[in-house]
C-alpha cells in the first residue's frame, strides 16, 4: 500500500490567489459561504446553444478554433450559473501530436486509426510537440479573460493509464484486453508508454495553466476497470507523478475515476488535492476512504437529472447532508451530463445547492 502523503498543493499555494474564489477556496478545503457546484460536461449536446455550433463543426473543429472553445465553455457556465467553467476539449487531442490519428464516428464515439500494439509501436511516439496544442490554451486565456475573478476555470486532461488505454484498444472498451495483455505481457513497453504520456501531459498542462487554468482536473475515466492490486502495479505511480508535476506548477489537481470504490484510498495517496466521487456509493463513505485531509467532488448519479424535481431535491439534499458542511466538498455530477437531459433540471440542481447552508444540515 502507498502512504497518503499529507502535503497535497495547499502548502504551495499563497492565500493571495484564493481571494474571491470559492470553487478554488474549496478545492483547497479552506471555508467557504456555500458549497460550491459545477458540472461534468455541463457544455453538451442536451443544451440547445451547443447544438446549433455542431450543426456547423465537429467536435474536434470547435476543441481546435478558441473561438469556438471559448464560446461553448462560456455560455454553458453563464446558463447554468455555476461556480467554475471547465475548457470545451477532448481527453484524446494529445494523441494526435504524438502520432496517432484519430476520428469520432457518429454514434460510437473516437476511433483510433491504428492502436498501439508492439514495444515498437511505442517507441515510435513522438513526446516533443505538445506545443500544437496551445489552441486549448489560447482559448482558455478568452474563457479567463471573460470571467476574471468570478468563475474558478477548470483545464484538463486524461490520466496516463485511461489515455493509454485508448491508444492501445483504438476505442472504447468492456474488457481491455489489449491493455491488458500489454500491461502484464511487455512491462517495458508498458512504462515506456506510460512515461512518454506523463512527458506530453506534464506540458499540455503546463500551457493550460499558463493561460489562466485554476485548477487541473485528471481524467481517468476507465481505471475502474483495473484490481486494487494491478492499480498499485500498473498506473498508480504514474497518476502520482503527472498529480505531482502539475501542482509544482501551483494549481491544486482534482483526480477522478468511475467506478472507482474499491480504488478510492490508492487514488488519494496520489496527492491529488480534490478526489472526485461516482454515484455507487453515499459520499460520506466515500469520503472516509479518501480521508479527511482530501477534498472531495460529486457525487450526483447523473440520471437523476431526468427525475421529477421533489426527487431531485431529495437527493440533492441528501448529498450536501453527507458533507455535513465540512471544508472542502464541491457539488458535480457522477459522471458527465447525458444528451436529452433536461437543461431546467440542471439549472433547479445549481439553486438548490445555492440555496442549501451548513445549519440546515440538522433541519
Amino acid at each position: 500500500m502507498h502512504p497518503i502523503d499529507p502535503i497535497p498543493a495547499a502548502e504551495l499555494i499563497p492565500d493571495t490567489i484564493l481571494d474571491g474564489s470559492r470553487f478554488l477556496r474549496a478545492c483547497l478545503r479552506r471555508p467557504v459561504d456555500r458549497t460550491p457546484v459545477w458540472f461534468l460536461r455541463q457544455a453538451g449536446r442536451y443544451m440547445e446553444e451547443y447544438r446549433e455550433v455542431r450543426k456547423h463543426h465537429t467536435l474536434v473543429e470547435i476543441c481546435k478554433q478558441p473561438d469556438l472553445a471559448s464560446e461553448v465553455t462560456i455560455t454553458a457556465a453563464e446558463k447554468l450559473g455555476v461556480d467554475a467553467a471547465i475548457i470545451f476539449a477532448d481527453l484524446l487531442l494529445p494523441l494526435e501530436p504524438m502520432g496517432l490519428d484519430f476520428e469520432f464516428q457518429a454514434g460510437e464515439g473516437p476511433m483510433v486509426h491504428h492502436p498501439l500494439r508492439t514495444a515498437e509501436d511505442v517507441r515510435a511516439l513522438r513526446t516533443d510537440r505538445a506545443d500544437s496544442l496551445a489552441y486549448v490554451a489560447r482559448a482558455i486565456e478568452k474563457v479567463a479573460a471573460h470571467f476574471r475573478d468570478r468563475l474558478g476555470i477548470i483545464g484538463f486532461c486524461g490520466a496516463p493509464y485511461t489515455l493509454a488505454s485508448y491508444m492501445i484498444e483504438g476505442g472504447g472498451s468492456r474488457n481491455y484486453i489489449h491493455t491488458k495483455q500489454m500491461m502484464y505481457g511487455d512491462n517495458l513497453a508498458w512504462r515506456s508508454l506510460l512515461d512518454k504520456l506523463i512527458v506530453v501531459l506534464t506540458e499540455y498542462c503546463r500551457l493550460q495553466v499558463r493561460a489562466g487554468a485554476d485548477v487541473i482536473q485528471i481524467f481517468d475515466s476507465w481505471v475502474g476497470s483495473l484490481s486494487l492490486a494491478d492499480y498499485n502495479d500498473y498506473a498508480f505511480d504514474a497518476s502520482k507523478r503527472l498529480v505531482r508535476a502539475v501542482q509544482q506548477m501551483g494549481v491544486p489537481v482534482i483526480y477522478f475515476g468511475v467506478e472507482t470504490a474499491g480504488l478510492l484510498s490508492q487514488m488519494a495517496a496520489t496527492g491529488a488535492d480534490v478526489i472526485g466521487l461516482d454515484w455507487r456509493q453515499p459520499l460520506d463513505e466515500g469520503w472516509r476512504a479518501v480521508g479527511q485531509g482530501r477534498a472531495v467532488q460529486g457525487n450526483l448519479d447523473p440520471i437523476t437529472l431526468f427525475a421529477p424535481v421533489e426527487v431531485l431535491e431529495l437527493r440533492v439534499r441528501e448529498i450536501l447532508r453527507a458533507a455535513a458542511g465540512r471544508p472542502g466538498h464541491i457539488f458535480n455530477l457522477g459522471h458527465g451530463i447525458v444528451p436529452n437531459t433536461p437543461v431546467e433540471n440542471v439549472q433547479a440542481v445549481v439553486k438548490m445547492v445555492k440555496s442549501f447552508r451548513s445549519e440546515q444540515i440538522r433541519d
